[in-house]
Parts: C-alpha cells; structure tokens; sequence
C-alpha cells in the first residue's frame, strides 16, 4: 500500500490517521516525520525591540530600524503560518520563547532575533487543527527560554495546560509511544520542555529524550556529513531524534548578503541537496526519525519524509 506523497494539503493534513496498521502500530520514534526549524518564525515584529535572545552589541545597532529590517530577512526561516505547516503534513515545532523584557505581566511570545506572535495564539491555531484533525499527532519541543523566571514558566505551563487538555501525553517509555496507544487514549500533544520544571509535570518530556544535535555550518557538505554522523551514533532506545537540515549563517555571511537574506543566500540553492539526502534515509531504529528544514514548502519537503514510511512497510511485508 503506497503511502499518503501527494503534496497536496488535502492528503498531508491526515497522513498520520491514514497510515497502515502495521505502521501505527510501531513506535512513533521508528517512524519518520516531518518538522520545521524555528517553526513559529513566519511572523516577526521588526518594530517590536530585538529580543533578549541577542548580544548587547546587536541590540545597541538594531535601534536603528534599517538594522530591524535586515534582521527580519535573517531571523524569518519559515513562510507558512502553523495551520498551512500542519496541513502541509509537519508534525514537529521547534519552538524558542521568551517574555518581552519591561512589560508588565507574564505574557510570553515566541522569538527568533525579534518576537513573534504570543504562545497563547499559536499554541490556540494548533489545537483548533487537531480538533478537526483526532488522528494527527504533534511534538512541541520547547527548547529555548529568555528572560524567563519561575513565574513566567508557571503562566506557559498553564496555558499549554488549559489549551491542550487531556490531549496532552504524559511521558512514558519512548518505545511505548505509538500512534495506536495515542489514538486509544485520544492523546495527540508531546511537549518536550528543556528547563528543570519539567520533572514536576506528568505531562512535560525532559529535552534528553529529545536531542537534536546542531551542525552549525554553513557548507551543505559538511551538513550532509555530519547528519549520517549522529544518526549512526543515534542510541539505539529510550529517545526521539531530531536530524536538523539546516544550514546556519556565520556573522560573515550576513555582512556579505544582509539584503539577500537567508532564504536567498543560503536555503534556495542547498535545498535541493538536502531533499536527495533525506530521500536516500530510512527510518528505523537506528535510521532517521524527525527530520527539520527551514522554509519546508520550497521544494516537497514534507511528503517526502511522510514517503519514507513506506520503506517501513516493505520491511514488515518481507
């Protein structure tokens, strides 16, 4: 049976309800999935002041708002809103927060350079997709805090707690997490929370059994080797894996392109790299499991990874 690679966001808005029982029944970290780098990215304010994510020398330049605008080009690595990458078929967010340092309250927005949208409003456009959605399954990997202290942690957790409900999945044995044991349990939200609150909620993953080691490059080749490196040293239970396609400007690069920006500079002309490297993987135990990119819609990114399963089904029938 041929899995779900039309690109169309018909068929990737459920792929996960539409997969074979053989495959539903395995372990989610077997399988392999789709995700987005700085998946929250679609939208920054470059009036909003820089964030507390960057070096005093920066925030002292970005007065200027000429400075904001190059930012933006830098800071942008996603076009689609959370809704078009849910139906697009990702399944994995990569998500950076922080509070805005000076306003009152404990309001926390996400942030790449410059802030975002509030938490609140994403974390709401992505349970009202998986209302429509029951089979879907989402991982939400919470991995960077700014200028957050113990009150603002309490407020998130709360509010990911309110929106998400009963929807959310306890941490378990990561072998133990399977689309089938979800669905039974009407289950569809991991969130991975890399901050030691995490061990005193039940329904909050720690950041280990989540790594998504980083390759900080901006060579494709250098990328391409390095993401077979730590796949193969991948530990073979007890984790998901996160295989970071992404290439990473250096300060150079963006002297040298500050109007280009990252799309333009970096993401257009490896990408297609990147694609025939993630359509040589296989999914598994020790083979890939989620796979990000910057820009996903640019080339068939999602359905390819989705198509990956079927080499999962050819191993099951054999």
């Amino acid at each position: 049976m041929a899995l779900e690679s039309s690109s169309s966001s018909s068929s990737s808005a459920h792929w996960m309800g539409s997969l074979p029982s053989a495959l539903s029944a395995l372990p989610l970290a077997n399988l392999a999935i789709p995700g987005s780098h700085d998946s929250f990215s679609y939208w920054v304010d470059e009036k909003s002041p820089v964030g507390p994510d960057q070096a005093t020398a920066i925030k002292r330049l970005a007065k200027i708002s000429l400075v904001r605008k190059v930012m933006k080009k830098w800071s942008v690595t996603q076009n689609l809103t959370f809704k078009e990458q849910l139906e697009g078929g990702i399944r994995y967010f990569d998500l950076r927060v922080s509070s805005k340092p000076g306003e009152a309250g404990q309001e926390i927005y996400f942030i790449h350079g410059l802030f975002g949208i509030k938490v609140w409003d994403g974390l709401m456009e992505i349970n009202t997709f998986l209302e429509h959605h029951p089979k879907e399954v989402i991982f939400l990997d919470f991995n960077h805090f700014y200028a957050m202290d113990n009150n603002h942690h309490a407020y998130l957790i709360s509010r990911i707690q309110e929106v998400f409900g009963s929807r959310l999945c306890p941490k378990e044995c990561v072998e133990n997490v399977t689309l089938q044991n979800l669905w039974e349990k009407q289950q569809q939200v991991l969130i991975f929370y890399h901050h030691c609150l995490y061990e005193q909620y039940p329904f909050l993953w720690p950041g280990n059994k989540i790594p998504a080691p980083w390759a900080n490059t901006t060579n494709v080749h250098k990328l391409l080797q390095f993401l077979d490196t730590t796949r193969g040293e991948r530990a073979k239970q007890g984790t998901f894996h996160v295989s970071q396609a992404i290439l990473t400007p250096r300060v150079k690069t963006i002297a040298r392109n500050l109007i280009r920006g990252l799309k333009n500079t970096l993401v257009h002309k490896n990408l297609p790299s990147i694609l025939d490297w993630v359509k040589l993987q296989k999914p598994g135990v020790m083979g890939v499991n989620i796979i990000t990119s910057d820009f996903v819609e640019l080339v068939d990114f999602a359905a390819t990874v989705i198509a990956l399963n079927e080499l999962l089904l050819e191993d099951n029938e054999s």
